[in-house]
């Protein structure tokens, strides 16, 4: 597993900013949490998706390539930054 972190860099104020995605050994996302600039945050993994959020259906690639794009930062962090963010984030609503 990889965990990493991208920071999109714009002035939409009720757009996404960080998001935490753990990648597995296949290049898919398994996880993923989305903070929001006004401080909301929710999650998702293959069982709860929903129109707010959901996994990648292409491998992820290299994150030097992401971090590349001048709109993202993009990072590797540890297991336990993507765990604190997971753990503090919902589910999706259902539907939304």
């Amino acid at each position: 597993m990889e965990y990493w972190c991208v920071n999109w860099l714009h002035d939409f104020p009720g757009d996404l900013v960080t998001i935490y995605s753990e990648i597995g050994d296949d290049g898919y996302e398994t996880r993923k949490v989305h903070l929001y600039r006004d401080g909301r945050t929710v999650r998702a993994d293959e069982q709860h998706e929903s129109v707010e959020i959901g996994l990648s259906e292409v491998p992820v690639g290299d994150i030097a390539e992401v971090d590349l794009q001048p709109e993202f930062q993009a990072s590797v962090v540890t297991r336990a930054m993507f765990e604190d963010a997971w753990k503090a984030a919902p589910w999706p609503v259902r539907g939304s």
